[in-house]
């Protein structure tokens, strides 16, 4: 009685792995064209708009080389709306990640109601910035706001939170933040329970349990939550606009501008959209740089945690 032997796979000729190799590549191709027409072509078209004094409306424009970049560096209001920019990324990221953890840890608890505590604390991210604006702005108005009306039962005076440079910063980061906390809460959420229970039970037989197991086990475990939430949060926050827009329109003056809101007055307020382009592309090489540099730190963070 034979056996039979088993079948041996074909073999690919050169023809069939160039057939295979194509098919693969073509898989990548509409990412790659989303991602030439929506970024590549935009700022290709944004450093040859940076280099000329166009007014936005006007057929001539005339190029004038790095004069706007040059302008960058001697325009007070740009470096006011850059530390601005970077408060508002840095301390909105601060904020949501403390809160948004914070949450996390415990709606992961066996709590009554937690799914529509969850579902709560998510709403505001579904609802758009502009709205969240206009709610947030009756509250923290100078005349008629509810926050100094419920101030001025206690005998307090009013204050003109919006109307204090200091103040608005600070109002138009806790609304960013508490807007899109939610977001933070469920990355974290998803990264708790992702953790095995296995290694939980481990380390209370170990006898590590409260805070030295959180510190040990569970950030170790949410590193890539961490790194997703941070650096969405922060590209969130540095580009940040509508708010800002709709709360203070980057006042008083100039005091309260993002480079976004400042790229907008600089365009439709002042017609100089060639100097608009060039605090664009400055805005868009700082968000790309700190991307690339938390990835890194990530990266590097998770192997020496691993290892």
């Amino acid at each position: 009685m034979s056996a039979s032997a088993p079948p041996r796979a074909a073999r690919r000729g050169p023809f069939g792995r160039r057939l295979a190799g194509s098919s693969i590549n073509l898989m990548y191709a509409p990412a790659l064209i989303l991602f030439a027409v929506f970024i590549v072509v935009p700022v290709i078209s944004g450093i040859g708009l940076a280099t000329t004094n166009w007014d936005g409306y006007s057929p001539e424009r005339d190029f004038i080389g790095a004069e706007n970049f040059a302008r960058l560096f001697a325009d007070p209001n740009f470096g006011t709306a850059l530390v601005n920019t970077f408060v508002y990324g840095i301390g909105s990221t601060i904020l949501q990640q403390l809160i948004g953890l914070l949450l996390a840890v415990l709606l992961d608890q066996r709590l009554r109601g937690r799914n529509v505590a969850r579902a709560i604390i998510y709403l505001p991210a579904l609802v758009s910035p502009v709205v969240m604006g206009t709610m947030y702005y009756l509250v923290f108005r100078y005349h008629q706001g509810a926050l100094n009306d419920v101030t001025a039962a206690f005998g307090a005076e009013p204050v003109a939170w919006l109307a204090d440079a200091g103040f608005a910063v600070a109002v138009i980061v806790l609304i960013n933040s508490l807007q899109f906390v939610g977001i933070s809460m469920i990355i974290y959420l998803s990264g708790l329970q992702g953790i095995p229970a296995e290694i939980k039970e481990a380390a209370s037989l170990d006898g590590a349990t409260g805070w030295r197991q959180f510190r040990t086990i569970t950030i170790p475990q949410l590193m890539p939550a961490f790194s997703a939430s941070v650096v969405l949060n922060l590209i969130g926050g540095l580009k940040l606009y509508d708010i800002i827009q709709v709360l203070t329109g980057g006042g008083p003056g100039y005091a309260t501008n993002s480079v976004s809101t400042l790229i907008g007055r600089t365009y439709f307020g002042n017609q100089s959209a060639g100097y608009a382009a060039a605090q664009g592309l400055v805005l868009f090489l700082i968000i790309a740089a700190c991307t690339v540099l938390l990835n890194l730190w990530f990266d590097r963070t998770r192997s020496r945690l691993e290892n």
